[in-house]
């Protein structure tokens, strides 16, 4: 039988001589989930907007049911059965489940939009495929596993027979991933085939039926699900055998960051944070979990300084850092590895060189009679690129033009050049390579050996439970629970706090906190 899909010896080269695919091949079978996996920088994503229409390639072959195709637009897809889910939703937060779902291709009674059929047809989609989503609300007041069904049902409404879905389980819950792949497998029984872009690969080996591999712009590989092992993949993926997992510190120092009943509040007034309280000790790595915007990133924020304490106080060695600037905090001790490389974290169209001390422009070993010493700064730039092994044409590069791993290894080498006292993490390897999330790994737990208190913000449970001593979860604000890391704790178990299913009481959250 002929594939359903194939590519073939699949090309492009974007402006600049910058090779995405170099001679990709794909092959998907009907009613089948075929993951495709790799780097960042691999060629993933130009491969599916290839197979979108959104990209043209440059050389080789599509072919649809055995017969050669070309797609000009994204639209030319769609009317060849080919829906994409992107990782970044396109809905618009105003208009309910169905209007969404339908938009451009309405249902009609005359010339007027027949509304009662449009939500009954988005009903019965949802009912057909499990996916459970009431059609009438607005879709800004949905959680985002459940937006995610809006843009599936949106492919299903326009009958998408091959379903792409790009980093689908990035922002969820374990259990709202679980009930993806309900609707997955539901999707491949009634005929549909799946094609399905990850990056954590245990999720990969739970839902595929195969995996394409890819690494720097080629295909290197096509494996059963039973054929394979996390490792193996992992080691697919780079080319080299890479860690999986980092040792978790043995004791614990003295108390070093103190929080006693902090509320942050909204510009709207609502409060972020409500009545946080929470201790962190020297050499320990404290990871803070929830579904984003419960919380997590307020207390980054009020700690670092990029936001305010509405009340409450926190301590840093017996330092109230409420009353200090951000420079004041980061001279006790205090470092930031932001949420945001590019916004945040990095000036882009400045050096290498120049980002490595933008923290430190009042520091004498770079500062000369009120001029910069540039030749401290490259010396001290050339060090840390060796350090932290940043991949980079010279010190004088603009860090806008490297890649985003290395990005990140710019700002872990800012921050941890000097041994903070109290570092502050938010998503440490959004958007990294299994590479540089290993290095990345290495690095935040060698500062936490060396005596830093960390506080970790992370969506990757992965990343938390391997990283973490201690795990808080928030939810709408609030600390709901608190655990000791041990093998007995799970990304199920997290999630049922994440979602508000389960809340510890103050007595357990207090004993994990001591």
């Amino acid at each position: 039988m002929a594939p359903l899909l194939q590519a073939t010896s699949i090309g492009k080269t974007y402006p600049g001589g910058v090779v995405a695919n170099d001679g990709v091949n794909l092959t998907v079978s009907a009613g089948e989930v075929h993951a495709v996996v790799g780097e960042n920088g691999a060629g993933k994503s130009t491969l599916m907007k290839i197979l979108f229409g959104i990209e043209r390639p440059d050389a080789g072959e599509l072919t649809l049911d055995g017969k050669p195709v070309s797609f000009a637009n994204p639209r030319d897809a769609i009317d060849a059965g080919i829906g994409m889910v992107f990782q970044h939703f396109s809905l618009v937060p105003s208009f309910s489940v169905y209007e969404n779902v339908v938009l451009g291709s309405e249902p009609r009674s005359g010339a007027r939009f027949d509304r009662k059929r449009a939500i009954e047809e988005v009903r019965a989609l949802s009912k057909r495929f499990r996916l459970k989503v009431d059609p009438l609300p607005a879709v800004g007041t949905l959680p985002v596993g459940q937006q995610q069904r809006v843009e599936i049902l949106k492919a299903l409404y326009r009958d998408a027979r091959i379903l792409i879905l790009d980093e689908p389980t990035a922002v969820l819950a374990p259990q709202e991933i679980e009930e993806l792949f309900v609707a997955v497998r539901e999707l491949v029984a009634q005929g549909r085939t799946v094609i399905f872009i990850a990056h954590k690969l245990p999720e990969v080996l739970e839902i595929s039926d195969r995996i394409t591999v890819m690494r720097a712009g080629r295909s290197v590989g096509e494996v059963g699900r039973s054929e394979i092992t996390e490792q193996g993949l992992a080691t697919m993926m780079v080319g080299r055998d890479v860690a999986l997992r980092v040792d978790r510190a043995a004791t614990a120092g003295a108390l070093a960051c103190e929080i006693k009943a902090l509320w942050v509040r909204s510009e709207s007034g609502q409060p972020s944070l409500e009545d946080l309280n929470l201790r962190v000790h020297a050499g320990e790595i404290v990871g803070l979990v929830g579904v984003e915007g419960n919380g997590q990133a307020a207390l980054i924020d009020a700690i670092s300084g990029a936001g305010p304490m509405s009340a409450g106080v926190a301590y840093l060695n017996g330092t109230s850092l409420g009353p200090l600037s951000t420079l004041e905090r980061r001279a006790i001790g205090v470092a930031n590895i932001p949420e945001d490389r590019i916004a945040q974290g990095l000036a882009g169209g400045a050096s290498v060189a120049e980002n490595l001390v933008a923290t430190k422009l009042g520091d004498r070993r770079y500062v000369r009679r009120g001029l910069l010493d540039l030749r401290a700064i490259k010396a001290n730039a050339e060090a840390l690129i060796a350090r932290y092994s940043v991949r980079v044409g010279g010190a004088d590069q603009a860090v806008a033009t490297l890649s985003g791993g290395n990005m990140q290894k710019v700002v872990v080498a800012r921050e941890l050049s000097e041994q903070p006292k109290l570092l502050l993490v938010s998503q440490p390897t959004r958007g990294v390579d299994l590479g540089a999330t290993q290095f990345i790994w290495r690095s935040l737990t060698d500062a936490r050996d060396a005596g830093a208190a960390v506080l970790l913000s992370s969506a990757d449970l992965t990343e938390l439970l391997a990283l973490s001593d201690r795990l808080v979860v928030f939810y709408r604000g609030k600390l709901v629970a608190a655990f000791h890391n041990d093998d007995t704790l799970t990304p199920e178990v997290l999630g049922s706090y994440m979602l508000g299913l389960a809340v510890q009481t103050q007595e357990e959250v207090m004993g994990a906190l001591r």
